[in-house]
Order: C-alpha cells, then structure tokens, then sequence
C-alpha cells in the first residue's frame, strides 16, 4: 500500500513529538541514576553532572551503614511480603465465593463491595478503627487498612466466573469440598491473575507513604518512603541516625538520588518476571466469548 506524502509528513512529526515525550519523562530517572553514582567531589565541583568522569559507590555505602536506611527496607520488605500474601488471600478467597451461584447472601455482600467502591469511609473513621483495634503504632495497620480493594475483587470474581463450574462439580464428586476444590483447583488456573493482582498489592505496600505516616508515630517502624521523604526535607541527613564514623558523608544530594535508586529498584526487577502474567490477568475474565 502507497503512503502518501501528508501521511509521511504526519508519521514524522508523531515520531519528533513521542521522541521529546520519551526524552522528557526519561531524563529525569536518568539523572537520578547519574548522580547517585558520581563522585562526590566531582559533583561538588560541577552544577550540572549529566555523565560523571569517575564513577563512585561512596553514596551507597554510606546509605548501606545507616542503621535507619537497613531497617526502614526491612519494614517495607515485611510489608510487601507479608502484605501482598495477605491482601492475594482475602482477595481471591472472597472473590471465589462470590462466584458460586450457590453461596447464600452473595448478592448482597457484593452490593456491599461495590457500595465501598463508590463511597469511601474516609481518614477518621479508618484512623479511630485502627485506634480501637490496638494496633496504633503497628505495622499491621499499615496491612488493614490496605487489606483489599472493591474493584480488585470484582475483577477477580470475573476471572472464577470464565473457569467452568463443571470443574468444580468434578471435584466435588471426586470427594473435594469448596475449600480444597479452591486450593487444588481453582488457585493453579488462576496463576495469570494471581500475578498480576500480586503486583498490583506487592507495589502498593512497597510504596506506602500516607498509611504509614498515619498510623506509625516511632521512626524504628518507618518504610522506605517515609525515611525518604524525610530525607529530602532534611539536607543535614539527620534522618539516618547513627552511621559508621569511619565512612566520610557525601554530599546531600548524592545521598537522596542513591536512596531514590534503592527505593524503585525491587520493583523493577521484579516487574519482568510478572510481565508475561499481567495482560493477560487484568483482561482475562472481563470479557464474555
């Protein structure tokens, strides 16, 4: 098929402006990777560093010796873990009841879920639950209050309702009941969304911020993206605590860029790994054949 000169001239002018686009929103993730990696006294010399003369591990080994930065990853490592494994349970164990048809009281308690999608409680009401729970001051109350989402299970529920019953009547005839149908069954063909839901929850409670800043008063207690926002308010680098005296401290910035650097890493390895899973878990299910 010929292509005409106005369809050359707009194919290029898509390529120039998706090009600044790209180059825009890249830059900056490349800045960020440079400096974290610049030799201190180079990067004090220089405004603007966009490809460093030497490169240095300096602001990662000073970060590495703060006992703050260690133990605010291991929050947001118990979190992501403990979290998404909690959040993966109720999830799709609620949203496979939800799709037996002979499950008593399943309409209403999905008109409840979607009554929760449209209509958020808000800050206080959560805030005074979790008071009353006890669990001020908890990591598990960064995990409740994130537990589940409406929309995610709703999601879910329309991927159990494309698996035919039929096999869930073969099993129950082979002598399963729901729970172990579920397990046995339901759970290893439900592995696409499994992965892609996983991410979703593994992101979000790496990533929290506001819950954690919330309910979680002792800075012993605080994940990554707390102590990092701190340390961008704080430029003496106090936030960090005690760290070896041996190891001399870079400059401020090096040391934001470096925590940045950690902070977005886990996510991005463990994307790829999950990325074959995750179209066709958020789509599966949403259609009807």
């Amino acid at each position: 098929m010929k292509i005409s000169f106005g369809d050359r001239v707009f194919n290029i002018f898509n390529i120039f402006i998706l090009g600044i686009i790209a180059a825009v929103t890249l830059f900056p993730i490349y800045y960020v990777f440079v400096v974290s990696f610049t030799e201190p006294t180079e990067y004090l010399q220089k405004n603007l560093v966009l490809f460093p003369e030497k490169w240095s591990l300096a602001s990662y080994k000073y970060l590495l010796s703060a006992d703050a930065f260690i133990r605010s990853l291991g929050v947001s490592t118990f979190l992501t873990i403990v979290g998404t494994f909690c959040s993966l349970l109720i999830t799709s164990s609620l949203a496979y009841a939800l799709s037996r048809k002979k499950f008593k009281g399943r309409k209403a308690l999905l008109l409840l879920i979607l009554f929760t999608i449209l209509f958020s409680p808000g800050i206080i009401p959560n805030y005074l639950l979790v008071k009353e729970l006890g669990l001020l001051n908890s990591l598990w109350s960064v995990i409740l209050v994130s537990l589940s989402n409406g929309w995610f299970v709703i999601l879910m529920k329309g991927f159990y309702d494309s698996i035919p019953n039929s096999l869930v009547e073969a099993a129950t005839i082979d002598g399963c009941n729901d729970i172990t149908a579920w397990v046995k069954i339901i759970l290893p063909l439900s592995l696409p969304s499994i992965a892609a839901f996983g991410l979703f929850f593994a992101v979000a409670y790496w990533n929290q911020y506001f819950n954690a800043l919330l309910y979680l008063n002792d800075a012993s207690k605080w994940p990554i993206q707390v102590l990092l926002q701190n340390m961008l308010i704080d430029a003496s680098g106090s936030s960090l605590g005690d760290v070896d005296p041996l190891i001399k401290p870079p400059p401020s910035e090096t040391l934001k860029m470096a925590a940045v650097v950690i902070a977005i890493v886990p996510i991005l390895l463990v994307y790829p790994f999950l990325q074959k899973h995750f179209a066709k878990g958020v789509m599966i299910g949403s259609i009807k054949e």
